[in-house]
């Protein structure tokens, strides 16, 4: 029995205690063998950019080649007015390389310029038009941070790598303020629908930042929202004024804008994620690539600190192990230079973690803020794993051994980089296996597996530990009634498979956002 009263939680205990607090007009939801627990909590998320991509041609759940160009076709045919056709969400290991060529997207779209984003928002795919709109050719440089896939001739093969992504997103039509807002609130629909309360997005420009204030003023957030404010990398520290007033300027509703987002590397599918020893070829031979220090690490040291003293939370975005240590050891300065701060710093993804950093996360109190949905020794691993060679294959996704050496662990999906679904993300943390193969694959790493119990936690009282939400993530009298309430109990055994547990209600506040329609109440 769990009872509210003005959005808290007033008790927890046995039926009869309920009744005796229960009014007229109390309204008693009977569970009936249905598990109430705490709301989940998204520490790292993109939901405006999930959003967009759910309003255009969405290719997330679209794989293979000849798919793809049906479906890029079809989205084509049915807006025949749009004079560029943009989308997201293929997959890079549908293509050889990670790198689908223009070509390819021209049989698709030959009419007009054509932009599909990659599931993992780090590469960019651009048909002949798109690359004739933006003035790349064969003569037009690598941009800082960025690269231009390129023909044994040269000539841009169709892909563009982090940075470089840039030059042609300059030539799209400007996404308006309507459209993010419309973006901002399907995505909440879409999280509500799965149990989620509150997030963390984890890429908030000022156009975003406005958009989520537009819908929070008018009462349409729902959910409670930290926004991570983007930290431009060919900016300095000037940039700290502007994140200073935003975040006075938009403490409104459900809205809080009091972290900050530095991207400090890319990611290995591309080889932009900043590594310690050189990127193998594909005959296992070092090469001259260690990836991409977005910030300086001598800059990162200052940036950090700075931000520190201002009290902000500082999210770093760190794949690689080089990455890694380069984050922990600009918090390794803030801890020794600044007065101690409750800022909750976190380092979101380890990907790839040196054995001599894992214990760092807990002996500077830094958080791990974890997306347990990519942890499987899949295809897209082996790759990777090939690239990187054995010795660093035995170091991804530590989360158990963070976890042991007593570091907190939070929780995200990067949706819409893979599901925002926490059952389906807990299952895989607690399995290391892929859901859509069960069975039929080895554990990655079983020794880094989660218990049940510290994967839900990373999601709950984790991620509210990260989003300063305090009085959310448990059930206990005198917290908010953000909850949640499932078809069973994921804690206890049982034969049926974490994730296909169903989410039947949320709420905020004890008020209903989410309710299946299928069940009666």
């Amino acid at each position: 029995m769990v009872a509210i009263k003005s959005g808290s939680i007033v008790a927890v205990g046995a039926d009869h205690e309920a009744s005796a607090l229960a009014g007229p007009a109390t309204r008693i939801i009977r569970l009936q063998g249905r598990t109430v627990m705490p709301a989940f909590q998204d520490a790292h998320i993109h939901p405006s950019i999930g959003g967009l991509a759910m309003l255009r041609c969405d290719l997330h759940q679209v794989r293979g080649v000849d798919s793809l160009i049906v479906a890029i076709k079809r989205y084509a045919d049915d807006h025949p007015d749009l004079p560029w056709i943009v989308g997201a969400g293929w997959h890079s290991t549908d293509f050889e390389l990670g790198s689908p060529s223009r070509e390819l997207l021209d049989v698709a779209v030959p009419d007009r310029p054509a932009f599909m984003m990659n599931n993992g928002v780090h590469d960019g795919w651009v048909n002949s038009a798109a690359l004739a709109a933006a003035g790349i050719d064969r003569n037009t440089p690598d941009p800082p941070f960025g690269r231009i896939e390129r023909t044994a001739t040269k000539e841009p093969q169709g892909t563009l790598h982090e940075a470089a992504v840039r030059l042609v997103e300059a030539r799209l039509p400007p996404t308006t303020r309507n459209e993010l807002e419309r973006a901002i609130l399907l995505a909440q629909k879409h999280l509500h629908s799965l149990g989620i309360t509150a997030w963390q997005d984890a890429w908030v420009t000022p156009d975003v930042l406005d958009a989520y204030r537009s819908v929070a003023n008018r009462h349409e957030l729902t959910a409670r929202v930290v926004a991570a404010l983007w930290w431009e990398r060919n900016a300095g520290p000037e940039q700290i004024d502007w994140m200073r007033d935003a975040r006075a300027d938009n403490a409104t509703g459900h809205l809080r804008a009091t972290s900050v987002k530095i991207m400090q590397d890319g990611t290995i599918g591309n080889f932009t994620a900043a590594v310690l020893e050189p990127y193998l070829d594909p005959e296992g031979r070092p090469t001259d690539n260690r990836g991409m220090s977005f910030v300086d690490p001598s800059d990162l040291h200052r940036y950090a600190a700075a931000l520190d003293r201002e009290g902000f939370q500082i999210h770093f975005h760190a794949i690689g192990e080089r990455a890694v240590r380069e984050a922990l050891n600009a918090l390794e300065t803030v801890r020794n230079t600044n007065p101690p701060l409750d800022n909750r710093h976190h380092i979101s993804h380890v990907s790839v973690v040196h054995p001599d950093d894992v214990s760092r996360f807990a002996s500077l109190g830094i958080v791990a803020n974890i997306q347990p949905f990519w942890a499987v020794d899949g295809e897209e691993i082996r790759v990777k794993s090939r690239f990187l060679g054995a010795e660093r294959a035995a170091w991804w996704y530590p989360f158990a051994s963070i976890a042991r050496h007593g570091a907190r662990l939070a929780a995200g999906s990067d949706w819409s980089v893979s599901t925002a679904n926490p059952f389906e993300e807990i299952e895989v943390a607690v399995s290391r296996v892929d859901p859509s193969l069960r069975g039929a694959m080895e554990p990655l790493l079983p020794n880094e597996r989660l218990s049940v119990t510290d994967a839900l936690h990373a999601f709950t009282s984790g991620s509210a530990y990260v989003n300063h939400l305090d009085q959310t993530g448990a059930i206990e009298v005198g917290m908010w009634a953000d909850l949640v309430v499932a078809n069973r109990s994921i804690v206890q055994a049982s034969e049926q498979p974490i994730g296909t547990a169903k989410v039947l209600m949320t709420m905020v506040d004890g008020e209903t956002v989410y309710s299946d329609p299928t069940v009666e109440w």
